[in-house]
């Protein structure tokens, strides 16, 4: 089982989100999808988890991954809708991560959050067949 990963920019903001389980064999396909948001991207990226079913701990260690490598270009990684059993990334070598209950409040904290400017997907996101979204 793997993920499917859908990145919005909006100004200075982009949300990165996943459906699937982050497990082990998910980890290369969510560090690609993080990859994709720093070179397509400024500002914070939250990472949308409210389609995630669960994730491994090697899912989240590649979720504190994540956080050092934005921080590393200046950037900073926000977690909205963390998986049900409500754990957290364990490592505490990451830079802090905000954690918002769902994406809604997560944009709230931004001021003036535009409408998504563009959007890049994988080939079976929801809606992928949609000329609207480009994967």
């Amino acid at each position: 089982m793997t993920i499917e990963w859908r990145y919005t920019t909006h100004q200075d903001l982009g949300v990165l989100s996943l459906t699937g389980f982050l497990g082990a064999d998910a980890v290369a396909r969510f560090t690609g999808a993080v990859g994709w948001a720093l070179a397509r991207g400024t500002g914070p990226v939250i990472l949308d988890l409210t389609g995630l079913r669960g994730w491994s701990a090697g899912g989240q260690l590649a979720v504190a991954q994540a956080a050092r490598q934005l921080a590393d270009e200046g950037r900073r990684l926000e977690l909205a809708a963390i998986p049900a059993d409500g754990s957290l990334v364990p490592d505490g070598s990451h830079p802090p991560i905000p954690v918002h209950g769902d994406l809604a409040t997560a944009l709230a904290t931004h001021q003036d959050v535009s409408s998504p400017a563009r959007e890049w997907c994988s080939d079976d996101w929801p809606g992928a067949g949609n000329p609207a979204v480009q994967g």
